[in-house]
């Protein structure tokens, strides 16, 4: 049984990949997404990662889809104390930004589709930059009080509005972030790495990575030539046009054949190894998808092998 890690300096203990529940709703029905989410909790997995939007970008859907089905989910296993449930708000397009006002009527919202009466995490999902910090901690603080969320977290941040909050509710004794979920993977190192973890370091935030597998380009699947059936192909192809994509490709190769390992699986390996980083978040649409997932939790690379994938990605 693979061990939980603790998330950051909070009491909450989750599995070394976070399930994203992106997919539920949108590529993954509701049988397929029962089917995955049975398959992540029966190998251990714990915790799941949805937002109140996902997934509002297809044509006919509102946002909430995704929680919806998760909720469906937790009541009908009757699981809901055994899972670490986070999602996000700012981003659905009845709950824009973060206002007071509105961090409280979207949690209210996820907390009917979650079908739940607490969320675990919860994350600012983009910081609104014209809500000064003092506003959205305060309401975030008040939800921590009124028993609705366990703890907070932020995602898509600078290091400065990052510190900001931090430093706000060190000041006034109100709850503080405890997580950070960044874009970052193996071919997107930029937003990351620098000031925004060095302050994550520093406060002792735990990173759950979003896009840990560049939108399955990290999976080996998209190759010169080759043509993937995905809704998000195009963009995991693009990585296949520049340099650092197909050195890092190499590398991966060159790895999981040594360790007979799944590409998808060494990349999140890597990952997980990097500082800060607790959980990655990759998402499955089926069940056939997930063991090579869920074998972060077993593969722990040597020192060359972080290091040859570190300097192709470079």
């Amino acid at each position: 049984m693979t061990s939980l890690r603790p998330l950051g300096s909070s009491d909450l203990r989750v599995f070394p990949l976070s399930l994203g529940g992106n997919v539920f709703g949108w590529t993954a029905d509701e049988d397929q997404s029962f089917a995955v989410l049975d398959a992540y909790a029966a190998a251990g997995g714990n915790f799941i990662d949805t937002a109140d939007a996902y997934t509002a970008w297809i044509e006919g859907n509102h946002g909430g889809e995704s929680e919806t089905v998760i909720g469906k989910w937790l009541a009908s296993r009757t699981n809901r104390s055994d899972i670490v449930v986070a999602t996000k708000v700012g981003a659905h397009p009845d709950y824009q930004g973060l206002s007071a006002a509105t961090i409280k009527g979207a949690a209210e919202q996820s907390l009917r589709r979650l079908g739940t009466d607490h969320i675990d995490l919860y994350y600012t999902h983009f910081d609104d930059e014209t809500v000064p910090v003092e506003e959205i901690i305060t309401a975030l603080d008040q939800l921590v009080k009124d028993g609705k969320v366990r703890q907070i977290a932020a995602s898509n941040i600078s290091p400065e509005r990052l510190q900001a909050s931090l430093d706000f509710s060190e000041r006034e004794g109100l709850a503080r972030y405890i997580a950070l979920q960044p874009h970052y993977n193996l071919v997107s190192r930029d937003t990351y790495e620098g000031p925004l973890q060095e302050t994550a370091a520093r406060a002792g935030l735990a990173a759950v990575p979003y896009f840990a597998l560049a939108s399955g380009f990290l999976t080996g699947k998209y190759r010169p030539g080759t043509n993937v059936e995905s809704a998000r192909s195009a963009k995991a192809g693009e990585h296949l046009e520049s340099e650092r994509g197909r050195k890092v490709l190499a590398a991966l190769d060159t790895v999981a054949t040594e360790r007979g390992a799944e590409i998808a699986t060494v990349a999140l390996a890597w990952l997980a190894a990097r500082p800060t980083v607790v959980a990655p978040i990759a998402s499955a649409r089926t069940v056939e998808q997930l063991p090579a997932l869920l074998a972060v939790a077993d593969l722990e690379l040597t020192e060359d092998e972080l290091t040859a994938l570190t300097e192709a990605s470079a």
